[in-house]
């Protein structure tokens, strides 16, 4: 979910990474096109949004800018989304299976990070055994103790009835609301900015971002059994200012996987500064 804290700051980055980034689309097994884009040199590394953002929308356009230098760097939009395309019915394991895909024309193993419910489908990839040597993730939005309330429990049907209703500005508030935590009166505020007709555009994939997440939305912690494949070394980063919940539960994330470690990054929010971010992922993803 990469929507907390969004009524702070709204980010719309270039479809060009660089001079000469092109647009390609891979088949994902499914049949499904997935429009991707490459730059850079080095060691193949993929960024993989959270809710709203594409090639053209939020956080990771302008970090791909700092990261070429160092790794090629692939981003591209999730099924549902800018330029990519949507088979019914969705599941999980689809959104999987594209990134699989992605992988294979990088080279069949990468670098990977992921950020809010992007973060959350990273770690469900490297889970389900797709070749990652490193995975890097910011903020999965994981309810692991008590320190929010876990998500409402007819949360997840009112998602699915208003998405089948295609009622968009109701998604983003009911997304925004009760599942991100931003208060009503900031969201109602957001229905004036220039960046309500690009959430609207994509709402409808925010019922993907929820069923990727909201297993691990319920205060229980995790199981260090169910997160044992995911063994490859990993980077946990979580703002400093961000909410005691999110701090909390990337710890305890940290704490379970075989090989994490935690970097809190001072001052930062979810909406977190490329700037705060990109060196920690040049450190650790190029050792």
């Amino acid at each position: 979910m990469n929507a907390i804290g969004i009524q702070d700051e709204v980010r719309e980055t270039s479809n060009q990474m660089e001079k000469g980034a092109l647009m390609q689309h891979v088949i994902s097994k499914d049949g499904t096109k997935i429009a991707y884009e490459k730059s850079g040199n080095g060691a193949a590394l993929i960024l993989v949004d959270g809710a709203f953002g594409t090639r053209k929308f939020g956080p990771n356009g302008d970090l791909a800018k700092l990261l070429t230098e160092h790794f090629t760097v692939y981003t591209y939009d999730r099924r549902g989304r800018g330029d990519s395309g949507d088979t019914p019915p969705y599941t999980v394991e689809r959104e999987v299976e594209d990134l699989d895909a992605l992988i294979q024309v990088a080279g069949g193993s990468v670098l990977l990070y992921g950020i809010s419910s992007g973060a959350g489908l990273a770690l469900e990839a490297a889970r389900q055994g797709l070749s990652i040597k490193k995975l890097a993730i910011f903020e999965a939005p994981y309810f692991l103790d008590d320190s929010r309330a876990p998500l409402p429990a007819d949360y997840m049907a009112q998602m699915r009835t208003l998405t089948k209703a295609d009622k968009r500005g109701d998604l983003v508030k009911l997304f925004m609301t009760k599942g991100v935590g931003v208060p009503a009166i900031f969201v109602f505020m957001m229905r004036f900015m220039p960046a309500w007709s690009k959430l609207k555009s994509v709402a409808h994939t925010v019922l993907y971002d929820s069923m990727i997440v909201e297993p691990y939305q319920h205060g229980k912690p995790l199981s260090p059994q169910e997160w044992a494949s995911v063994s490859m070394p990993t980077l946990v980063t979580v703002g400093g200012k961000s909410p005691d919940w999110m701090r909390n539960g990337m710890q305890s994330l940290a704490e379970t996987l075989p090989d994490a470690k935690l970097v809190t990054l001072p001052g930062q929010t979810h909406i977190v500064k490329v700037e705060a971010l990109a060196p920690e992922l040049i450190n650790f993803l190029r050792a």
